[in-house]
C-alpha cells in the first residue's frame, strides 16, 4: 500500500464529520476526510435537508385548505405534482450538498471515496474499488464519524411496502394509506407529511405518548393535534404481525387496553430508532470497543476522546447524553477540531441542545421536562399557557402551548422550556439560552417580547412566573 500522512483524519462526511473538518483546517491543521458515500451524510441527503424540504411543500397544501374553510379565500387543491415536487426537493438538497464539498475544497481539506478500516490508532487503510488500498497516518488524531442506520425488525426489512426512515420520503408516489411504527420525531413527522398530502394515516407507539423522551405535555398535546388533523394515534400499543401483500401491508395491532384490531395500509414505515455504523471499521486494531448497543463511549466527555489517546468520536456513534441530533453534531466536530488544533474549548452543554420536530403542529424544547426535573431532585414550579390565548396565537388557530419548568419563586433557575404549535422550531433559541445560562424567570420577564407574536406567550409565561403575570394569573 502506498503511504501519506496528514494531521488529522476523519471517518465520515456527516454533518459531525465534516464540521470537524472545517473547522480543523481554518485552525491551520492538515485534513483528510475519508466517506464511502456522499459528503453530508443522512442529515443532507436522506433525513434532515430534504425531509423539511417536503415539510415546507405539506405545509403549504395545508395553508391551501385553511385559506379556503377559514378565511373565505376561494382556493381548492387540484393535486400534488410528485415529479415536480421531488424534483425541487432533490434540487435543493444537491445545491447543499455542493456548497459542503465547495467549503471544504476552499478550506484546503483532502476528501478521499473509499472505504476506511483501522490498522492502529493513527492509522487507516482505505479501499476504492478498482484500486489498491492506500494507508494514511494521522499525526495529531483521528475522527470516527460515521453514522448511524435504520434500526430494522425481524420480517420487516425494506421492501416495496415497507420502508426505513432512510427511504420513506424517496418511495414512489404518494400512498392512499399509511401506517407509521414509532412515535418519535421521525414517525411523527412521516405521519404529518403524509396525511396533509391526502393519506390516512396510523401512527403506532409503544410508549403512554408520542414523542416519548419529551415531556408528557409536549407528547399528549401532539398527539391530540394529530387526531383532530385525522391522523388514528394509537399510544401504548403493539404491532403483533405484519403481513406483506399485492397492494400494501396488513398488519395487527394489540391497544393500550388490549383489544386487537386489523390495520390495511399501502405503506409501512418502520421508524423505531437507528443504531450506530462501525460495520469493516475494525476498531479492535486501534484498541477500540462499542458498547452493549453499539456505541463508542468517550473516556473524556469534554474532549470526546477514547480511551486510546488520539482517538475521537463525533455524532451518532456517541452514547446518551449525545442526542444524535446534526446540530449537537456539528457542535461536537468543533470541539474535536479546537482540541486536536491544542485549544481548550467549552464542552459541549447536551443539556442546552434543542430538540425539535417538524410536524404540524412542530414542537421544540430545550433542557427538563417536569417528570425529568423531579425525578432529578428538584422542586418545580410550572406554567403552562396556551397558544390561544395570545392574539398571534388565535391568528394561527392551532392547538399549541408554552411550558415552563423551573425552580420555585422569580429567582429560580429556568430548567426547561416545551413549545408546541405552528413555527415554534424558529421560537426555541430564545430559551435555550435561558437554560444554557441559568437565567430566572425574573431575567426572562424583564425582556419584552414584541406583540402581537407568537413568542410573546413565551414571554407572557415568565411574566406569570415572576409573579406580574399580565393577561395571566397564578
Amino acid at each position: 500500500m502506498s503511504g501519506n500522512t496528514t494531521d488529522v483524519i476523519v471517518i465520515g462526511g456527516g454533518t459531525g464529520g465534516y464540521s470537524t473538518a472545517l473547522r480543523a483546517a481554518h485552525l491551520g491543521l492538515g485534513v483528510t476526510l475519508v466517506e464511502r458515500d456522499l459528503i453530508g451524510g443522512t442529515c443532507l441527503h436522506r433525513g434532515c435537508v430534504p425531509s423539511k424540504a417536503m415539510l415546507h411543500a405539506a405545509e403549504l397544501v395545508d395553508g391551501i385548505t385553511e385559506a379556503r374553510e377559514r378565511w373565505g379565500v376561494d382556493s381548492k387543491l387540484e393535486g400534488v405534482d410528485w415529479n415536480a415536487l421531488t424534483a425541487t426537493r432533490d434540487a435543493l438538497v444537491a445545491r447543499n450538498h455542493q456548497g459542503v464539498e465547495g467549503q471544504l475544497s476552499a478550506a484546503g481539506v483532502t476528501v478521499v471515496r473509499g472505504t476506511a478500516a483501522l490498522t492502529g490508532p493513527r492509522t487507516v487503510r482505505v479501499d476504492t474499488p478498482g484500486a489498491a488500498g492506500t494507508r494514511w497516518t494521522a499525526r495529531r488524531g483521528l475522527v470516527l464519524a460515521t453514522g448511524s442506520r435504520p434500526r430494522t425488525l425481524p420480517g420487516l426489512e425494506a421492501g416495496e411496502h415497507v420502508v426505513t426512515s432512510d427511504d420513506a420520503l424517496f418511495a414512489p408516489g404518494l400512498p392512499r394509506s399509511v401506517l407509521v411504527l414509532g412515535g418519535g420525531a421521525i414517525g411523527v413527522e412521516y405521519a404529518s407529511f403524509h396525511r396533509s398530502m391526502g393519506a390516512e394515516v396510523t401512527l403506532v407507539e409503544a410508549a403512554d405518548r408520542l414523542l416519548p423522551l419529551e415531556d408528557a405535555d409536549v407528547g399528549r398535546r401532539l398527539a391530540r393535534a394529530l387526531r383532530k388533523r385525522g391522523v388514528t394515534v394509537l399510544t401504548g400499543a403493539r404491532l403483533l404481525a405484519a403481513d406483506r401483500a399485492d397492494d400494501g401491508v396488513r398488519a395487527r395491532v394489540r391497544s393500550a387496553r388490549g383489544g386487537e384490531s386489523a390495520v390495511t395500509a399501502e405503506r409501512l414505515l418502520v421508524a423505531v430508532g437507528r443504531v450506530p455504523v462501525t460495520d469493516g471499521l475494525d476498531l479492535a486494531a486501534a484498541g477500540l470497543a462499542t458498547d452493549e448497543r453499539g456505541h463508542l463511549p468517550p473516556a473524556d466527555w469534554a474532549t470526546l476522546e477514547t480511551a486510546v489517546p488520539g482517538v475521537h468520536v463525533v455524532g451518532d456513534l456517541l452514547p446518551p447524553p449525545s442526542l444524535g441530533l446534526a446540530h449537537a453534531s456539528f457542535a461536537e466536530g468543533l470541539v474535536v477540531a479546537e482540541v486536536l488544533a491544542g485549544l481548550s474549548p467549552r464542552p459541549v452543554d447536551y443539556a442546552a441542545v434543542p430538540r425539535v420536530t417538524y410536524s404540524a403542529p412542530q414542537t421544540a424544547s430545550v433542557g427538563l421536562g417536569e417528570e425529568a426535573a423531579a425525578a432529578a431532585g428538584y422542586e418545580t414550579a410550572v406554567n403552562v399557557l396556551p397558544l390561544t390565548a395570545t392574539a398571534k396565537g388565535m391568528v394561527h388557530g392551532q392547538d399549541g402551548m408554552v411550558k415552563v419548568v423551573a425552580e420555585p419563586g422569580p429567582e429560580g433557575r429556568v430548567l426547561g422550556v416545551h413549545l408546541v404549535g405552528p413555527h415554534v422550531s424558529e421560537m426555541i433559541s430564545a430559551s435555550q439560552l435561558a437554560v444554557a445560562w441559568d437565567a430566572s424567570p425574573a431575567d426572562i420577564a424583564q425582556h419584552i417580547h414584541p406583540h402581537p407574536t407568537l413568542s410573546e406567550a413565551v414571554g407572557e409565561t415568565f411574566l406569570t412566573l415572576a409573579g406580574r403575570g399580565l393577561h395571566q394569573h397564578r
